[in-house]
């Protein structure tokens, strides 16, 4: 547990973070640990790209990634604060305020240093990180990422997990409902 994340721990909550590179099955995960009664909270990064085309950007994040990125992380601090106030002991969220970095490493830009004490102040129980697999990588409108590009920034985001001293528990490639029993064993132990 990271030293920062005592406060999560001492309320009996659990704030559970899928990280991964682009098309690693994040989003799969979340469905359908929502199907099944648990709660979850989305990627926000897709809601930000289509409120941004809406406006007349197409590619927010290659166009303007400082704004991009002051949005995103504005938004997970959001879903990080209604996470805390639910009244369920699992909450699963699908990526976290430190993706917000690893991203702004991947494109080799600088960050105000509020992103830095975002990551301090708002801190994880634990992260479960799904490994690059071409096998299922899909790109589509909102994912432009190559295979080997989403491959770089799994290893940008490990980095940026691990700099705020995170362990994180890799979810092995195997089939959804195995991939479910995994994280929900995990989690019991």
């Amino acid at each position: 547990m990271p030293k920062f994340a005592a406060h999560c721990s001492q309320m009996n909550k659990q704030l559970i973070v899928f990280i991964g590179g682009p098309g690693t099955g994040k989003t799969t995960l979340i469905e359908e640990l929502l199907a099944q009664g648990y709660c979850c909270y989305p990627e926000i990064s897709r809601q930000v790209t289509l409120e941004a085309r809406k406006q007349g950007i197409e590619q927010l994040f290659l166009e303007k990634p400082l704004l991009f990125s002051e949005l995103l992380l504005e938004g997970r601090i959001n879903q990080y604060k209604t996470a805390l106030e639910e009244k369920h002991e699992w909450v699963f969220i699908d990526r976290g305020i430190p993706d917000v970095l690893a991203y702004m490493h991947y494109i080799g830009d600088s960050y105000p240093t509020h992103f830095d004490a975002a990551c301090k102040a708002h801190t994880y129980t634990k992260i479960f990180i799904l490994p690059p697999w071409e096998e299922i990588y899909e790109s589509d409108e909102a994912r432009y990422e190559s295979f080997e590009q989403a491959a770089l920034i799994h290893e940008h985001l490990v980095e940026t997990y691990q700099q705020y001293g995170y362990t994180l528990i890799e979810v092995p490639k195997v089939s959804l409902p195995d991939r479910i029993a995994f994280v929900l064993q995990t989690l019991l132990e």
